[in-house]
Formats: C-alpha cells, structure tokens, sequence
C-alpha cells in the first residue's frame, strides 16, 4: 500500500496511468461540496493531468498510487488543499474585460473624491492576483493626478497557491501584454530573460496597496469590512450552480456601503439582474444609498 514520504522527492513525469471515472467523481464532488464549484465531465483530462503533476511532487509513483492514498488510505487529510488548489485554478489575464477598468477609472472613482477618505476595493476571486494589481495600476494612474488619492486592494480566492503566487507577484513576460507600454515601465520591473523565459514582478509600491488573504466563497460569512466601494468577482460565478450564485451574490452586497458597485464578469449579468440589483453599465451594479 502507498504512503506519503515524509519527505517526498518529485519523481519523473513518466507515469502513464490514468483517473478512473469513479475518482474523478469522488474528487468532483469533494470538490463541488466544498466550493461549489462544478467538474462537469469535460473537465476530466484537466483534472488529470494537474493531478498527475502533483503525484509526482508529492512522491508518488503514479496517479494510481497517489488515488489509492487520497481514497484507501485517508491520504485525502493531508491533500486536501492541493487537491483544491489544482481543481479550482482558472484561467486570469491583466485588464481582463477592460471596460470594466475604464468604468472603473471614469465614472466610479471620480464620484468617490470628494468623500476625503480610503478608497477600498476588494478582488473577491483574484486567482494569482492580475485582477488586484491591475485595479492598482488603474488607481495609481489617477493618483498621479488626483493629490490624496488614498486606496486599499485586498485579493482573496480559495487556492491557496494562488494567494502564495499573488504575493510573490511574478508573472511570465507575455502576460503583461495587455498592460500598456506606459504602465508597464511603471509599474513592473523585467528581468533579462527573453520570449516565455522572460518574467516581471510588480512593483513595490502597488505591491503594498494589494493585501491577499484566503477565502472560501462558500462560507456562510466573509472576514471582510463592511463598508467595501468596489467589489469584482468576475468569471467565478459560472462555476457554480444558480442558488449558490444567489447565495454569494447577496453575501458579497452585504459587505458594499451603499453607494458601493459590485462588478460581475459580462456572461454573468444575468445573474444581478436575476436578483434585481440595480445595474449601471455591463455587469455593473449599484447599491442604492437609501
């Protein structure tokens, strides 16, 4: 029977064992109970070949041996968050769905100015936190003209790994290209390499707007103020089944102070004005001040 070794060594990626459907179906619902999160059968190969990478980093011979652990051995105490990290892990880009951004900066902030305080903004599924750096930049280009602007980013999601990769804030050169030329020389520092060896870190001044803490959208309350201006959780949502949707919508309208904007992905609109949010632009919705 396999064991996990106290300390493991990776093995070679040579194993060509495969997840049985009845694996995949107790992960997918390990998975779906604890995040709401859906493994349709499409998902199956994903789910694979991210599992049989973490086999091998855990030390295993094969996938076999490692599900054998998880399911016959109790191994599945230990893992547990590994095997949400590689089942939740979804797919972010810098100045994802722009106009969201441009919103953002042109309408949203603005009529926020004249209140003389912190401006907070919350990414309330940032993945490797491209979401919360790119509200950064977006709130440091109007910093630079806005004399007192004062704000605070905070990036939250249920992977683990991924909080781990937003604090270090290191990306490979090609995901920055939707930032600007501009911002990039502002807001990132490249290193030598070049084509996909080349990477670039954010820089240490949004880097200390951007806190990141871990979260499970799932819980029936959130550790986060209540008084939170702008909330995005974009491209979640269409994970989940429609009451769970309801769910997290309302928890996350709790925590705006009236006035607030809460900013879902475009495909997911449909979703506030289910529920008859009061929408402002595509995916936009305002909490009324009253």
């Amino acid at each position: 029977m396999a064991t996990a070794p106290c300390n493991p060594a990776p093995r070679p990626a040579a194993d060509s064992s495969t997840l049985s459907e009845r694996d995949f179906a107790r992960i997918a619902g390990i998975v779906s109970k604890h995040t709401g999160i859906k493994l349709p059968a499409s998902k199956h190969l994903m789910l694979e070949g991210r599992l049989r990478r973490r086999a091998g980093l855990a030390g295993f011979a094969s996938l076999d041996e490692y599900c054998d652990y998880l399911f016959e051995e109790d191994g599945l105490k230990d893992e547990f968050q590994h095997v949400v990290d590689v089942a939740t892990t979804n797919k972010t880009d810098f100045f994802r769905e722009a106009s969201h951004f441009d919103y953002l900066a042109g309408t949203i902030i603005p009529a926020l100015l004249a209140a003389q305080r912190t401006i907070k903004l919350w990414s309330a599924a940032s993945s490797n936190g491209a979401e919360a750096y790119t509200i950064a930049m977006v709130m440091a280009e109007l910093a630079r003209s806005q004399a007192g602007l004062r704000y605070a980013i905070l990036g939250t999601d249920i992977s683990s790994a991924m909080i781990e990769s937003a604090h270090r804030a290191i990306y490979p050169r090609s995901m920055l290209a939707p930032v600007s030329p501009q911002m990039q020389r502002r807001y990132a520092m490249f290193d030598k390499g070049v084509g996909e060896n080349g990477r670039a870190r954010i820089v240490p001044e949004l880097r200390r707007k951007c806190s990141f803490q871990q979260l499970n959208l799932m819980d029936a309350s959130y550790p986060v103020d209540r008084d939170v201006d702008v909330i995005f959780v974009r491209n979640v949502l269409i994970y989940f089944e429609p009451e769970v949707q309801d769910a997290v919508v309302r928890r996350l309208w709790g925590h705006l102070r009236p006035g607030g904007h809460l900013i879902l992905g475009h495909s997911e609109s449909m979703i506030g004005t289910r529920q008859g949010l009061p929408q402002v632009a595509s995916g936009v919705f305002r909490k009324d001040r009253t």
